[in-house]
């Protein structure tokens, strides 16, 4: 009897799991299958681009590529077409596979180069320098920079002045990059290109053509703007400023005749007497 009742719970339990088992099947058979290359997510084209482009580039059909992008997910902004891009500049450098964003482009009918990478209202001016100058080459494009001029308004020695003109101002170019390279190596040029307003250009401007000019490197973090009097020769050697006195004399062909000088006291010493008290001079050999 015990036997029956063993076969019994056996019988039934293979006919439940062979039961599980073919439903199991019947609904993997259903289940709709996903060709290769194809979702179930919605997705939408977005262009990207192909390689590094670097700030300045203009952009070329083998510049961009198209990619599809979850629905959902798609940047705000982001081009769908590449006929909306090609012709078009960066202002911004972009990575491989990036999505192009309007920031980081200029108007259709700004170009390319340096032009679209100037803000409104800023100018870029451009002046000459040299391994001092320029800081051993080591002022490239995306630094920043004091501009210290040295000048003398009146062709006077003592009235040669070094003063900074202008703080905390941008390196746009140096020669005719106008992006850094991966390693920041130093880079030999001649000319260097600074982002001011149109103030700070007839500044500079008018130090670079009438005095010297020297570029001092700054720290990218450093944001203060100190606000410096100036040097002359004489207060740098510790000699302190040059004072100039009026003549009194009338009429200055004529020498002044010094004026005699009081002579000095002779030198006395204190006697005291009891309760009096003496001075006597001592006599001098």
């Amino acid at each position: 009897m015990a036997r029956i009742r063993v076969f019994i719970v056996l019988a039934l339990a293979v006919a439940a799991g062979g039961t599980f088992a073919y439903g199991t099947y019947q609904y993997m058979q259903n289940v709709p299958k996903s060709t290769p290359g194809t979702s179930s997510i919605p997705t939408s084209s977005v262009i990207v681009a192909a390689n590094d482009l670097q700030i300045g580039a203009e952009l070329k059909q083998e510049d961009l590529r198209s990619v599809q992008w979850p629905s959902n997910a798609v940047p705000a902004g982001a081009f769908g077409k590449p006929e909306d891009l090609v012709g078009r500049g960066l202002i911004m450098p972009v990575t491989m596979n990036e999505p192009f964003l309007p920031s980081k482009l200029a108007s259709k009918e700004a170009g390319a180069g340096l032009p679209p990478v100037i803000p409104e209202g800023q100018r870029a001016l451009s002046v000459r320098v040299n391994d001092v100058v320029g800081v051993a080459g080591y002022v490239l494009p995306g630094t920043r920079v004091d501009v210290v001029a040295t000048m003398n308004p009146t062709q006077q020695q003592t009235d040669i002045t070094s003063k900074v003109i202008l703080t905390n101002v941008q390196v746009v170019a140096a020669g005719t990059k106008i992006e850094q390279d991966e390693k920041n190596k130093p880079i030999q040029v001649a000319v260097v290109t600074l982002l001011v307003n149109p103030d700070e250009a007839e500044k500079l401007t008018l130090a670079s053509t009438e005095g010297k000019i020297q570029l001092a490197l700054r720290n990218p973090l450093d944001k203060t703007a100190p606000q410096t009097a100036g040097i002359k020769p004489a207060p740098l050697m510790g000699n302190g400023p040059v004072r100039r006195v009026a003549s009194a004399n009338p009429n200055p062909r004529q020498p002044q005749v010094a004026a005699p000088q009081a002579p000095a006291p002779a030198p006395t010493v204190e006697i005291i007497r009891g309760d009096k008290r003496a001075h006597e001079v001592v006599a001098q050999e």
